[in-house]
């Protein structure tokens, strides 16, 4: 008899308790619950609209998947090792609170495109706040410069004593490194409102799918044009990564005046 995970097809024998927590990813893919449930809603939510699912089933997944919003919201969700990731976590879950009809919540998707969506709405949630505590950071350092335009201090190059310059032109370089950082952030929006969902596991589905609807209930501006692209892209979250990167080494030179290299 195999067992009951989704890749346990050919396994006789449960795993050992070890064998989960290593291949578990759920100590920080649980960060994504709340995109997943999102994701979730608006998936289900198509599946009515276009009568792939009787309205009926629709609304009980509904009505289960906002419960576990709220809970989670309440900080009342735990999840499991033995479920390995936060999808099968939430699926485990929905199942528990409205029984085997939550099955269908699957249907037309893939967790290759569940997965890529949820990573999206993640960068796309947060990136806003990101460039909006960058403009607060702008905004003090304008003040700080206006108030010591006359302020001076000593310039630098090469480790040694320069020029004597103002320290409101020093602090206004940060502003003006800030001010590209904040367009390589607001470039990243672009890459990042792409919607995956649709793609399903790297070919589509022959379901009558309505992507469109789907990608409007989430807030995306676009979907993927190809679903091989759609699943296997992670340029978006690069270059996240790039901009946070370069963004931390201005942080270091400002307050460490160290050099990044």
């Amino acid at each position: 008899m195999s067992t009951k995970k989704l890749w346990g097809g050919r396994f006789q024998q449960q795993a050992s308790k070890w064998v989960d927590e290593f291949g578990a990813s759920i100590s920080f893919d649980q960060q994504l619950a709340d995109e997943d449930i999102e994701g979730s809603l608006a998936h289900v939510k198509m599946l009515g609209h276009t009568k792939i699912l009787d309205q009926t089933d629709v609304d009980q997944i509904v009505a289960g998947l906002e419960a576990l919003q709220q809970e989670l919201h309440e900080g009342k969700l735990k999840f499991t090792v033995e479920n390995e990731d936060i999808h099968m976590n939430i699926e485990a879950l929905l199942t528990e609170k409205i029984g085997p009809v939550a099955g269908k919540l699957h249907t037309a998707r893939s967790r290759n495109d569940q997965v890529a969506t949820d990573f999206h709405l993640y960068l796309k949630n947060r990136l806003p706040k990101i460039v909006a505590e960058i403009t607060t950071l702008q905004k003090t350092l304008v003040e700080m410069a206006e108030k010591n335009v006359e302020t001076v201090m000593p310039g630098y190059t090469h480790l040694q004593h320069a020029q004597p310059i103002s320290y409101g032109h020093y602090l206004m370089a940060y502003y003006q490194m800030l001010k590209r950082d904040k367009e390589r952030f607001t470039f990243n929006m672009t890459h990042t409102d792409i919607m995956p969902l649709g793609a399903a596991a790297l070919a589509g589905t022959t379901f009558p799918i309505d992507r469109q609807y789907t990608a409007k209930q989430l807030g995306f501006g676009q979907v993927y044009a190809n679903s091989l692209d759609a699943v296997s892209d992670r340029d978006f979250a690069l270059e996240f990564l790039s901009n946070s990167s370069i963004l931390m080494c201005i942080s270091l030179v400002f307050v460490r005046k160290s050099v990044c290299g």
